[in-house]
């Protein structure tokens, strides 16, 4: 896979010229493709105004631009990907997945509206198929990768000097105790430190696929940029998706990754979600950490999973819980640490996936979008060119899945954790075939 080319869908005889021309123009689509999943169409909001119009206006802007986006990298596949390699695209589990997510928009309370957003995130996932799929060798998607990468981080540190009150916390605002921590182009550090994360570990494959400067400095900056987001979880489990992953290449037995991950993967969700099921959990919890809420989160998962009765086997449907009409018509319960009415998600995305598809379809996608990676690992490492990339991809399901006890992403549109992670989930499916960029 290092620097075999695929064989693609464009004719032999077009000539050394012309096939240099796509592939350059490949390589560069699929940086750009990388760059715009992570730096998003509307970088650098700051603190959301809760004037409708502004929001309206960023809604446009996603839907239109992610739509023509879209449109270019299908174009793209179409043109470049060998058509006995395409049907390899529509993954059977993916279909699956989108299948339950659009039957569960019936369930919600904006069938419509659900899945405007749910679409929004399918045609996201062409973006992220794409720049994958259309580099003619793993070279090609390194080096443009890279590059793209890199140049995100750059400007997300010259922000801090050129537009500080978008690219940090201010004292003002909803949140003024975040204040002087990073967020750089996104919204929240919450959210920049995860997808920061994801950016060290790319950085990590960078290196150890030939381009080390850019490598070393995209990995460096990265860990820098999380450290002062002041996510301290993140910084707890950045290292140990890292570790997990390479400490069983330097063995040579991704089974030790799978298992210590999913023993970890256990006391991880005992330590967090479980705290409010179990008081030994709580007990040990709070023994260990100071804010053994998680920030009030506690109160938001204990609403949340007594919500799952209410409507267990089909859940509530995309988009149907969290601020809906029954929701914000609520009372107000001021002996919780946060008023649920305000609450976009359930701050964990196992917990939201049961709460949105119920007890029949939530265990099913979690299956699909956090177990099964884990087999496809174990077959993409058999062959030798695809060790990197597959570990790469696991380092962000890994990073991810501990991520997701505390912030919920899944489906989320074009948000960056969820495109990520789908990334992650979709190469390691393409991966797991030994001719994956031959």
């Amino acid at each position: 896979m290092r620097s075999a080319d695929i064989r693609t869908a464009i004719p032999p005889d077009i000539g050394p010229g012309l096939d240099r021309v796509v592939r350059t123009a490949a390589s560069i689509l699929s940086g750009f493709g990388l760059f715009i999943i992570i730096f998003t169409l509307t970088p650098f909001l700051g603190d959301l105004d809760p004037d409708v119009v502004v929001v309206d206006t960023a809604n446009v802007v996603n839907q239109v631009g992610y739509l023509g986006l879209g449109l270019v990298f299908l174009f793209a596949i179409l043109v470049t990907v060998e058509r006995g390699k395409l049907s390899r695209l529509v993954s059977p589990s993916w279909l699956i997945v989108f299948a339950l997510a659009y039957v569960s928009c019936l369930q919600s309370w904006d069938p419509q509206s659900a899945a405007r957003g749910l679409t929004l995130s399918l045609v996201a996932m062409l973006i992220v198929i794409g720049l994958i799929a259309i580099p003619r060798s793993e070279r090609d998607f390194v080096n443009a990768g890279a590059t793209a990468v890199l140049a995100l981080v750059l400007i997300d540190y010259a922000a801090l000097v050129v537009l500080p009150a978008k690219a940090i916390h201010q004292s003002t605002g909803a949140e003024a105790w975040h204040a002087g921590f990073w967020r750089g182009h996104l919204i929240h550090k919450n959210v920049t430190a995860p997808i920061f994360s994801v950016i060290a570990m790319f950085g990590i494959y960078a290196f150890r696929c030939g381009a080390m400067l850019r490598g070393a400095a995209i990995t460096l900056l990265a860990f820098i940029f999380v450290a002062h987001t002041g996510s301290k979880t993140t910084m707890g489990f950045l290292p140990v998706a890292i570790m997990l992953v390479l400490a069983g290449r330097a063995i040579g037995s991704s089974l030790f990754t799978i298992i210590s991950h999913a023993m970890f993967t256990v006391l991880v969700g005992c330590l967090t979600i479980g705290t409010i099921f179990s008081p030994t959990f709580l007990h040990i919890t709070s023994a260990i950490l100071e804010d053994y809420t998680f920030t009030g989160r506690d109160a938001i998962w204990r609403f949340g999973a007594a919500a799952i009765a209410d409507h267990p086997w089909f859940g509530h449907g995309f988009a149907g819980f969290w601020l809906s009409p029954v929701i914000m018509g609520m009372e107000a319960n001021f002996e919780e640490n946060w008023d649920v009415r305000g609450i976009v998600s359930g701050h964990n995305t196992f917990l939201d996936a049961i709460i949105t598809f119920g007890l029949i379809g939530g265990p099913i996608i979690i299956a699909i979008l956090f177990v099964k990676p884990l087999f496809d690992y174990v077959k993409a490492t058999r062959y030798p060119a695809n060790r990197a990339f597959a570990d790469f991809c696991m380092m962000v399901i890994i990073f991810m899945t501990y991520n997701g006890m505390l912030e919920s992403f899944i489906f989320n549109r074009a948000d960056p954790q969820w495109l990520l992670t789908a990334l992650a989930i979709f190469g390691l499916g393409m991966a797991r075939h030994a001719d994956f960029r031959r």
